[in-house]
């Protein structure tokens, strides 16, 4: 009984408490919630949802398992909840599952990669916002955005999803062969006001940053709706010089079709850039 009792802690913790960990971090939501955390410790639920685009009741149930994982602490501030990364968990794992085998030459890895994180990490994650104003209703919007025929009117890709929180989709190309070019996860879907998704490669491999983030906003004035697109963790600069020439193409197009009934007579992603020769 006593090497069963043993056998049951890794480094201080139950084996149980290791599966919640692994469990944790197996779901790419939140290991984004670790790395905004790691970048600014010390967030209250509505910090977060803000940077990462999401409503107050998913970021709760991802918090959640963090939370019961030992990842995340909750601190309280008078009113207020504050959210601070807790790495000990994971450098309880990495103590159980790497220091019998090659210690030495892993922490000469781990340093130089720290050294360069630590570099990453001065340079910002660029965030791209674009704002238009489109004379029709947040519904004609919504709907512009989410069906799969209008957007392949204006965006020369179908968008093809079911659209709710956990579901696929996938920008296809209208050319017959229904090949996927791009592809992702909804993580919010509030009609006709919201919609959060995540964009990547159709093969779904998530990049060393994580995925970027998409989030559509549509507020409605009076018959006129302000459609404000805000395009998050992008890889690099050159990733935000390429989509703040693709959005504003998009978009346009999409104003367009709202407004007149008909695409612009050439698709604006095909025009050259100001002061470059077509």
């Amino acid at each position: 009984m006593q090497v069963n009792a043993c056998m049951m802690l890794v480094m201080g913790r139950d084996i149980r408490d290791v599966d919640q960990v692994f469990k944790a971090l197996a779901d790419g939501t939140r290991r984004l919630f670790l790395d905004r955390l790691r970048e600014q410790d010390g967030q209250t639920l509505g910090e977060l949802c803000a940077r990462l685009g999401m409503a107050r009741q998913s970021a709760t149930q991802h918090l959640d398992v963090l939370v019961r994982a030992g990842l995340v602490t909750v601190v309280r501030r008078g009113r207020e909840r504050r959210h601070f990364l807790n790495p000990a968990a994971i450098s309880e794992i990495g103590e159980r599952w790497i220091s019998a085998f090659d210690r030495p030459r892993l922490d000469a890895l781990s340093a130089i990669r720290q050294r360069a994180e630590e570099h990453a990490m001065t340079a910002p994650v660029p965030t791209y916002v674009y704002v238009t104003y489109i004379r029709a209703s947040s519904e004609q919007v919504w709907q512009a955005l989410t069906e799969a025929d209008l957007t392949a009117r204006y965006w020369g890709h179908a968008n093809v999803s079911d659209w709710q929180p956990g579901s696929r989709w996938e920008h296809r190309r209208t050319d017959g062969s229904d090949a996927a070019d791009a592809a992702g996860r909804v993580l919010e879907a509030d009609p006709p006001r919201r919609l959060v998704i995540t964009f990547g490669p159709p093969d779904g491999d998530e990049p060393p940053g994580g995925h970027s983030v998409v989030t559509f906003l549509v507020e409605e004035h009076g018959g006129i709706v302000r459609l404000t697109v805000t395009h998050e963790n992008l890889a690099d600069a050159t990733a935000l010089r390429e989509i703040s020439h693709g959005w504003p193409a998009v978009l346009a197009n999409l104003k367009s079709l709202l407004e007149t009934g008909e695409v612009l007579p050439e698709a604006p992603w095909e025009m050259a850039p100001v002061g470059r020769s077509s």
